[in-house]
This record gives C-alpha cells, sequence and structure tokens, in this order.
C-alpha cells in the first residue's frame, strides 16, 4: 500500500481552481458509455459529475491567500497482493476509501468548536482509475532509453535515405532496429516497454480531492502541516494543530486488512519500510527474527518491488546489514517517499 498526500499545484499547468485535476480524472471516462464509466463519489453519494466536484472544492476557499492551496490530493495505490484480495475493485474500494477517510480526520489534532474533527468536516470527492502507463521516471523506461535513442537515430536515418538526402541501406537500418527492439531490457507482451504504455495486469488505485478548508468553509485542515501535533496561542485562545502521518499511514494499513482480512507481511508494512530509512538495524533484527516462510515472502516482496538483493544472503545479522543495506537503501528509499506527504 502506497498512499501520498500533495498539494494542489500552483502556476504552470494548474491554476488556483480544480478544475485542471478534476479533469485530468476524468481521463479514463473518455470513449466510455454512461454505464461504464467510474464517477466521483464521497462519504454520502456514488455519482458526483466533475462540475459538480470543482463546483463544490473551488467554492470552499474562503480566505485562503492566493498562494495557499485549496486543495490536497491524496493517492491510494494498493499492491497487486493487496487487490488479489478484493472481490469487486470498485465497489470494494469505494468501500476502503470511505474507511480511510475516517482514518484521516482522526490523523489531526484539531478540534472544531470544542470536538475532534470527525467525518462529516470535512468536503472531498473520490474517483476509482484501473490504468496505468509508464511514465518517463520508471525504471523501465529509463533502462530502455539507450536503446530508444538508438531506435529513433535509425529511423531519422530512413528517412533520410527514403527522401534521398542520405545514401544507405533501408533494410539494413530495418533488421537493425528489430534487434534493438528485442534487446531491450524491459518488455511487455513481448513489446519493448515505452513511455505511454498502459500497464499490464489490475492496476486500480484511488483519487481523492480534499478541501482545505472544513466543511463549513471556515476551518482550515492542512495534512501538510509539519506540526505532528501541538498547541499554539492564537487571539489569546489555545488552539491544537497539526497532523499526524504516521498515524494515518499505519491505520491506513489496518483498516485495509481489517476490511478485507487481508494478511499483510513484514515487507508490506508502512513501519517497516519507515524503520529501514531512519534505523536500518533494528528493520534487519526485525527481519531476521521473521519464521523462515515470512522471511522467504519478505524477500520477494523485496526483490519485485525492484529492490537489490544479493543473491547469497549471510544469516549472520551484522553481515547482512553490512553486505546489504547500502544496496537496498537506495531502492527502498523511493518506496518510503511514496508513503510519506510530497511537501
Amino acid at each position: 500500500m502506497y498512499i501520498t498526500i500533495t498539494p494542489q499545484k500552483l502556476g504552470g499547468n494548474y491554476s488556483q481552481s480544480s478544475g485542471d485535476f478534476v479533469g485530468y480524472l476524468e481521463k479514463e471516462n473518455q470513449g466510455l458509455e454512461q454505464e461504464e464509466m467510474e464517477h466521483f463519489f464521497n462519504q454520502y453519494g456514488d455519482e458526483f459529475s466533475a462540475e459538480e466536484v470543482v463546483k463544490d472544492i473551488d467554492g470552499n476557499g474562503a480566505k485562503l491567500k492566493k498562494k495557499e492551496p485549496k486543495f490536497y490530493s491524496i493517492t491510494v495505490s494498493p499492491s497487486k497482493y493487496e487487490l488479489n484480495r478484493l472481490q469487486n475493485s470498485s465497489e470494494d474500494l469505494k468501500k476502503y476509501t470511505r474507511e480511510l477517510m475516517k482514518d484521516y480526520v482522526a490523523s489531526f489534532n484539531r478540534k472544531i468548536n470544542g470536538r475532534p474533527v470527525n467525518i462529516d468536516d470535512i468536503k472531498y470527492y473520490a474517483k476509482i482509475e484501473h490504468q496505468r502507463t509508464f511514465k518517463g521516471t520508471d525504471k523501465q523506461i529509463k533502462e530502455n532509453q539507450p536503446f530508444a535513442t538508438k531506435i529513433l537515430q535509425l529511423k531519422n536515418e530512413i528517412r533520410s535515405i527514403e527522401s534521398g538526402s542520405m545514401e544507405g541501406s533501408v533494410r539494413k537500418r530495418e533488421k537493425e532496429i528489430a534487434k534493438l527492439e528485442r534487446q531491450a531490457p524491459h518488455q511487455q507482451d513481448g513489446k519493448r516497454i515505452v513511455q505511454g504504455m498502459p500497464k499490464a495486469g489490475n492496476q486500480s488505485h484511488i483519487h481523492i480531492v480534499v478541501s482545505r478548508k472544513d466543511a463549513s468553509n471556515s476551518f482550515s485542515l492542512s495534512p501538510g502541516s509539519k506540526y505532528k501535533a501541538s498547541d499554539v496561542e492564537m487571539n489569546g485562545k489555545k488552539v491544537k494543530r497539526g497532523f499526524d502521518r504516521d498515524k494515518f499511514f499505519e491505520n491506513a494499513e489496518k483498516t485495509f486488512d481489517r476490511t478485507f482480512g487481508y494478511q499483510r507481511n513484514f515487507a508490506e508494512t508502512y513501519k517497516a519500510r519507515k524503520d529501514f530509512i531512519k534505523n536500518p538495524k533494528i528493520y534487519f533484527a526485525s527481519l531476521m527474527k521473521l519464521p523462515t516462510n515470512e522471511k522467504a515472502i519478505a524477500f520477494k516482496l523485496m526483490r519485485e518491488t525492484g529492490i537489490p538483493i544479493m543473491p547469497s544472503i549471510p544469516t549472520n545479522q551484522a553481515q547482512l546489514a553490512l553486505k546489504v543495506f547500502n544496496k537496498l537503501r537506495k531502492g527502498l528509499d523511493v518506496a518510503i517517499k511514496s508513503s510519506s506527504i510530497g511537501i
């Protein structure tokens, strides 16, 4: 389970309206019949239009400065193992989203009118997506890039030969291109993986847009707060502030496991990934104490995540930490970033 929380992008391709972001989330509905579309939903309804979402979110930013985000986006990406546990991706993920947002509000160290923040205090809309495409930042695209560059060069040479501005054999270059296509290290369904290619398998995930202001448009609720939990004096009154990200991420996993009866392996937990970065000694000690079958699953999960693991793993904890740590840390650093707020 990977969860990211990012503020609305200001400037560049994004305005202060949620319109561009909401429009981006409508991309999978293009060309589909009404009954095939995935609609926006929230805690109380299942079929909201993009126009309704934009109007509601944009109209809920009272007293926010021009450079302050009006909304945050939360992306929830279950692993293939978690998705396999679901009976119906769309309906089950909707159910999970509604429980997840209860964990979200419970992570605020805030009070509204003297009581803790609850689910009725936030304004959010969510949407299920079922596709992902390869991006330029993906490992597969980066490692295929030298082959892509050479293929592009050969195609340009073919065009030059066909136009008469260059001499040479078109057939020879076509054979070289075919060879490079086969040699590219990352393939999917017998084809070289390229940017924009849809990823195979179940790619279902959740996008959530949540207003910065509470539902009454009176209080600011920022999950981007750098404070986990603290009290501050404002206008002569003590006010609680902060958002506990660790609490949110950990409870999000527990909620999924409880809702769908999922047995989470050590390597899948947010705490384990965080320990790896913050305190590798504790991470490796915990890893080595796992029962043999769970340890084997943990290493399998780590390999599938793309983390480089040495072929021969020493059983001695000190040797393991010394020999594997530097190789693993860089790879898992990417994973842990996926589970932290993008501020």
